[in-house]
């Protein structure tokens, strides 16, 4: 039996229907995928209007896209129309026809402005089992049919496949990115950039690739709270330096290493009040092995798509990854001052044992000739010179042993700040100016006899000096990375009696403190040391009005 005239009829529709399902399957960028299968749902139905619309679990609209309705007309509605009244009628599974959807009983009425629109015909479109969107078509010469039902059900399920698929790549392209992401913080870490700089990758990193609008980095403070410490995204200057350690999602992520969606922080309790500016939000733990290292935010505007548990899952398996690559740079940093320690011990033990040895047993022998066989003349002149070599070889080498277990002991304190002044002129491209002053006098640096410098040693222990190195070293990096100065002065502050103290002052005239920092961790160490060291820290605008003086002070053990 051949094809009937019926039949005949049909194909050029049936054609142009598996072409659009062609097209549909085609394409994997979403947005795109979107259009095509409003485009086809009109041009294959002869509808006027068509739209589809993802909503979120209360009806509100995310994602609206439409034809037929011009841009200015768009502009003048404000928002795409929620899944309530007629739209909210819409079944899961089957359509939703109507001659007039002015007379179904859940119609609410058209917005002012908005085109008239009879007759009416919606589907769902589902993916996974679960519904994804609707689509809504309207205005149709004549009405919709039974044939524009198969039409719109056909195209529905291949555009759920297609979807589908659009979403497992989309899904497989970020992996890649977050992976990517993930090995260059390692290599980072590994190659021995300044942790600074790799937790600020991170939260650039990942509000990027996790399409957040602002990403903050909670770190661990002194005190076990956690302190935003870098952001990344819009008004940083808002977030920077909150203590979120009563939130109890970022301290149960941070202690459990359970990451969490939150579908809005605005509505959320327990939040701090600069976060509730925030619509949808991740929590993903820096988190390895049981030890937390940070715990990583990522927000979005109000109103804005929600994370996913695919979201979730890339971030965290990144920020567990991050974790992972620090707790390694750190063993790798421990171990190298382990062998650097033992081969200081195996110098300083064979000086000790064997060489200290060796001379004074020489020295031993050479005074026993000069005294037993030498008479007084210029022989035993020389020997006793000889001793006296050997002596001050003796000693010489027990001060090398001294140095070996503590490199800064026998170092004037001052000779040790004036090498870090020195040696910051490779980064800053000059050497900055360094001015010593104890009791209100200034030291004159280089002098023949460094008495000042020695008094200086008397009065700063060595603990405490090892923290005014650091805090010059410190400082002086800060400046080279971020201030962008043609000058510095350095300044080393004395002052002894009962209540004396230590204060170092780096002064610059570059680009000063930012109004709206993007991190705090730059000066956190600083800070550290001088809280461990019950003295004070503090970053200000210096009274030139340019730059920034950052001073640390401490009293003297």
């Amino acid at each position: 039996m051949g094809p009937t005239s019926q039949d005949v009829a049909d194909a050029p529709a049936t054609a142009q229907l598996l072409a659009a399902i062609l097209d549909l399957a085609g394409d994997l960028d979403t947005p795109s995928l979107l259009e095509r299968f409003v485009a086809a749902s009109t041009a294959l139905t002869g509808a006027r209007y068509g739209a589809i619309n993802i909503v979120d679990d209360e009806g509100a609209s995310q994602t609206f896209v439409q034809s037929g309705v011009d841009d200015a007309t768009v502009a003048a509605l404000g928002h795409a129309p929620h899944a309530w009244g007629v739209l909210g009628s819409i079944p899961d599974v089957g359509v939703l026809r109507l001659e007039d959807l002015t007379q179904h009983p859940a119609f609410r009425g058209l917005p002012p402005g908005h085109p008239p629109m009879g007759s009416f015909l919606g589907a769902a479109v589902r993916v996974r089992g679960a519904r994804y969107g609707t689509l809504y078509l309207s205005e149709k010469p004549g009405g919709f049919d039974p044939a524009d039902e198969q039409v719109v059900l056909s195209l529905a399920a291949a555009a759920a496949v297609a979807v589908q698929n659009a979403q497992l790549y989309e899904r497989e392209r970020r992996r890649r990115e977050w992976m990517s992401a993930g090995q260059e913080i390692t290599t980072m870490l590994l190659e021995g950039t300044d942790p600074e700089d790799v937790l600020d990758r991170i939260a650039g990193a990942a509000r990027a690739i996790g399409s957040a609008d602002v990403a903050v980095l909670a770190l661990p403070s002194p005190d076990l709270g956690l302190l935003v410490e870098f952001v990344d995204g819009a008004a940083p200057g808002a977030l920077l330096g909150i203590d979120v350690s009563a939130d109890v999602r970022v301290h149960t992520a941070f202690d459990t290493g359970e990451g969490m969606l939150v579908p809005a922080l605005c509505d959320a309790d327990g939040v701090d009040p600069a976060l509730r500016a925030y619509g949808p939000a991740l929590v993903a733990p820096l988190h390895t092995g049981g030890q937390g290292v940070g715990v990583l935010l990522l927000l979005r505007t109000r109103g804005a798509v929600p994370f996913t548990d695919d979201d979730l899952a890339l971030a965290q398996s990144f920020a567990g990854q991050a974790a992972l690559a620090f707790v390694l740079a750190e063993a790798q940093r421990l171990r190298g001052q382990a062998v650097l320690s033992d081969e200081r011990t195996r110098i300083a033990r064979d000086l000790h044992d064997l060489a200290i040895q060796q001379l004074f047993a020489a020295g031993m022998q050479i005074e026993g000739v000069r005294r037993d066989h030498v008479p007084d003349g210029p022989v035993a002149q020389v020997l006793e010179e000889a001793v006296g070599h050997v002596d001050a070889g003796i000693r010489q080498i027990r001060v090398i042993v001294r140095t070996l277990d503590d490199p800064g002991a026998t170092v004037p304190l001052v000779q040790r700040v004036r090498s870090e002044v020195e040696l910051a002129r490779t980064s800053l491209g000059f050497t900055p100016a360094l001015r010593v002053d104890v009791d209100g006098r200034t030291v004159p640096l280089g002098a023949p006899d460094p008495v000042d410098e020695r008094l200086i040693d008397d009065l700063v222990a060595p603990g405490r000096a090892n923290n005014v190195v650091a805090v010059v070293r410190e400082g002086l990096s800060n400046v080279a990375r971020h201030a962008r100065s043609a000058s510095v002065s350095v300044r080393l502050v004395v002052v002894s009696g009962p209540r004396g103290s230590v204060t170092v002052e780096v002064e610059d005239d570059g680009v000063g403190v930012p109004p709206s920092p993007t991190r705090a961790s730059g000066t956190r160490n600083l800070a550290q040391r001088a809280e461990e060291s019950g003295g004070t820290f503090s970053l200000l605008r210096p009274p030139s009005g340019r730059g920034a003086l950052l001073r640390w002070t401490a009293p003297l053990d």
